[in-house]
């Protein structure tokens, strides 16, 4: 029997009781990003980017351009005041080029060849208009794809995930090492650019998966046999770390289990969120929170899906929403646990020999403890079904829903059934107002 939670069909807190499916996909759909409030981008194996309108899933562009699966793709919005706002999009792919695309027209802006390996990540550097790529070396581009400068080859391996940092800096993820690079305008006036390493940081045992950024002050990074380390944004110091994902919530007193069973992927840190309270993450089969003051986990789910969890993202409200490779999408709440009286220690035989009073000053302290630290669960609010494969990631547009992509070539618009209902009856009121179909009568 499986450990996994079920809900059953009264899904009162689960809004998304209507969808639309996006069919235009022919392989894998890994990618999808927000372009504005009602517009985003989809990519993913078979090399296309599509553009669609959230609020009526009318596919807007089909975009052809590259040859290969798409790696990495990354908004890329005009900063400029005098200019009225553009929207475009960078994909890379494993055809080793990257294109920038606008999204008011669909048409190709720039195109780059010059790539020695696959780019695997892209970062943009809105505040300096920038633009970085990550994978055998690191590059920092123009608006116009021109290099601005670049690194000696790192790696084989490439740098797998890249995070911006205060003061120009950047954190690239390349294999179990994170590389601290800073970036710097030519003093002279010129078009140069340096890119410098500054700090390599071996904390991590294994390959880092994960990165995100918490605030000014903070990043986070998680590997593949479940280190999770928070890290100082401005001097780049270890702050505290977690490797043994359990609920302490609940014992926080009991040691640590050896697990000499768990085989890697069960541990993994697939995707990180974050708050300014919180890190949420998706670690094998699990959602994690860990509260960045405490510096513990202060709740989670061990088996929130019947497979790896690859995508997590926290809403405005106290809900989380998870996917996973099982196919299934998934809401939960945060919710505090309601403490139990402390249940007082009797004293009897080591009373008479006068051990009763520390005893007592024990149990006070303890209970004192157990009050001041809140309790937390994560209880399973809503479950989406619709994929018929791995889900790789989603995009919540607030009241306009949730869009999935998924390994089964397709993308599900999650509305709700509410909402939409209640705009298709205003809608219908309208039409007949205005063809006359209302009369009043007297």
């Amino acid at each position: 029997r499986s450990s996994v939670q079920t809900i059953g069909e009264e899904q009162i807190q689960n809004p998304y009781t209507e969808l639309l499916v996006l069919k235009g996909h022919q392989d894998i759909v890994r990618f999808l990003v927000q372009i504005d409030d009602c517009r985003f981008a989809s990519a993913g194996d078979d090399g296309i980017i599509f553009l669609w309108n959230a609020q009526t899933g009318e596919k807007l562009f089909e975009l052809h351009g590259h040859m290969q699966k798409i790696t990495a793709i990354a908004p890329f919005s005009s900063s400029d005041v005098f200019e009225e706002k553009a929207h475009l999009i960078i994909t890379a792919s494993a055809d080793r080029t990257v294109i920038i695309w606008d999204c008011a027209s669909g048409r190709q802006v720039q195109k780059v060849s010059c790539f020695h390996s696959t780019v695997k990540c892209l970062t943009v550097l809105q505040r300096l208009d920038v633009w970085l790529s990550g994978g055998s070396d690191l590059c920092v581009w123009n608006r116009k794809l021109d290099l601005l400068c670049k690194t000696s080859h790192l790696s084989d391996a490439g740098i797998s995930a890249l995070v911006e940092l205060p003061k120009n800096c950047v954190a690239a993820a390349v294999g179990k090492e994170l590389i601290i690079f800073r970036l710097s305008a030519s003093s002279n006036g010129s078009e140069g650019w340096n890119v410098l390493e500054v700090k390599r940081l071996v904390d991590h045992e294994d390959n880092i998966l994960s990165l995100v950024n918490v605030n000014d002050l903070t990043f986070v990074t998680g590997s593949h046999v479940g280190e999770l380390i928070v890290w100082d944004a401005l001097d780049w110091t270890k702050q505290a770390s977690e490797c043994n994902f359990r609920d302490s919530s609940i014992h926080p007193d009991v040691q640590p289990e050896i697990k000499l069973s768990q085989s890697p992927n069960e541990t993994s840190v697939q995707h990180l969120t974050s708050d300014e309270e919180c890190v949420f993450a998706a670690v094998g089969k699990g959602i994690y929170v860990y509260n960045l003051q405490m510096k513990r986990v202060i709740a989670c789910q061990r088996t929130a899906h019947d497979s790896s969890v690859l995508h997590i993202e926290k809403l405005p409200n106290r809900q989380l929403i998870s996917c996973s490779e099982d196919g299934s999408v998934r809401i939960w709440e945060l919710r505090e646990k309601q403490q139990l009286p402390a249940e007082p220690v009797p004293t009897g035989f080591f009373n008479m020999w006068g051990f009763g009073r520390a005893n007592k000053q024990a149990n006070q302290a303890a209970k004192k403890m157990q009050e001041n630290t809140p309790m937390y669960f994560l209880e399973l609010v809503g479950d989406l079904i619709g994929h018929s494969s791995a889900v790789q990631m989603f995009l919540y547009f607030g009241e306009l829903g949730l869009a999935t992509c998924s390994a089964d070539h397709l993308i599900i618009l999650w509305k709700d059934g509410e909402r939409e209902s209640s705009l298709r009856s205003l809608t219908l009121f309208q039409k007949l107002a205005q063809n006359g179909g209302l009369q009043l009568k007297v």
